[in-house]
């Protein structure tokens, strides 16, 4: 018995150090799903975790392997969790947080939105690791861009200390001028939410480059078309729009806008910024 306390003790520690780890989440009430993670040789108890949403299409290999180097450069913990097409059906199930049913449009039960297994993972982390961090990034990419706003205004007590959304293809606007996805109306969410909303440390990157309004991904609704042609423009409206509406309630505004340059819509373009965000 001795012995197996021993080693039990020993993997926990050594966890830390571990620069590659992968594993199946399953401690939240929705489905289970994997989870990649990589902590740089310098890594300590009090090292920054950044969360890292993938894209519509769901490739978090691709960005892990684009964030690891990052994470080594800026001595950040991060995880990639893999929602997959399988157990989170489309956009209604992945980033709009399958807060309503797709179905019904009655709202779900909080415990089995997708946004409700962030902080779970969380903690899972902190767990894993034997941390003592109390606050984490969540950083999204286009579909993941559109998680990370979301999941900001749904989960308005989370224990993240920078949201940063890169190039999202269209956004529910903070406003109670249209219908949801598109905007608060019928969302479940007020003008009263609207003062916390906008106190949050957001964080918005656009591509110079991410221009492309023939882009096979990009959502074209009419809905989504008033936002804008593009995601470069969407992405300026949204700040515009909100930075408006808080002017109005007299609110302050956090959020922060960040054009970069020479990028398009390609997250190992966008990743650096947010990595640089995130070390601060």
């Amino acid at each position: 018995m001795r012995a197996a306390i021993l080693v039990m003790m020993a993997t926990t520690y050594l966890s830390l150090s571990a620069e590659d780890a992968q594993w199946q989440f399953e401690g939240w009430a929705g489905p289970s799903f994997s989870v990649r993670m990589f902590s740089p040789d310098d890594a300590n108890v009090e090292t920054k975790i950044v969360i890292v949403m993938h894209g519509a299409s769901r490739d978090a290999q691709r960005y892990y392997k684009d964030w690891k180097a990052l994470a080594k450069e800026h001595n950040l913990i991060i995880v990639v969790p893999e929602f997959t097409k399988q157990s989170f059906q489309k956009s209604a199930r992945y980033n709009l947080g399958h807060v309503f049913d797709p179905n019904t449009g009655r709202q779900r039960a909080e415990e089995l939105w997708t946004f409700s297994a962030i902080e779970p993972l969380f903690d899972a982390v902190v767990a894993r690791i034997v941390g003592e961090q109390t606050s984490y990034t969540i950083y999204g990419h286009s579909a993941g861009s559109q998680f990370v706003h979301r999941f900001m205004y749904y989960k308005p007590d989370a224990r993240v200390d920078r949201y940063i959304a890169a190039n999202a293809g269209w956004y529910t606007l903070p406003v109670m001028d249209f219908k949801y996805p598109y905007g608060f109306v019928d969302s479940g969410l007020g003008d009263t939410d609207l003062p916390e909303i906008f106190s949050k440390p957001l964080f918005i990157l656009l591509g110079r480059k991410d221009t492309d309004p023939d882009a096979k991904s990009l959502r074209k609704t009419a809905e989504a078309e008033r936002q804008g042609p593009n995601r470069l423009v969407r992405g300026l409206t949204m700040y515009r729009e909100a930075k408006a509406m808080a002017d109005e309630l007299g609110a302050p505004f956090n959020w922060q806008l960040f054009v970069v340059n020479g990028a398009d819509h390609d997250n190992a373009k966008m990743a650096p910024v947010a990595a640089e965000i995130a070390a601060q």
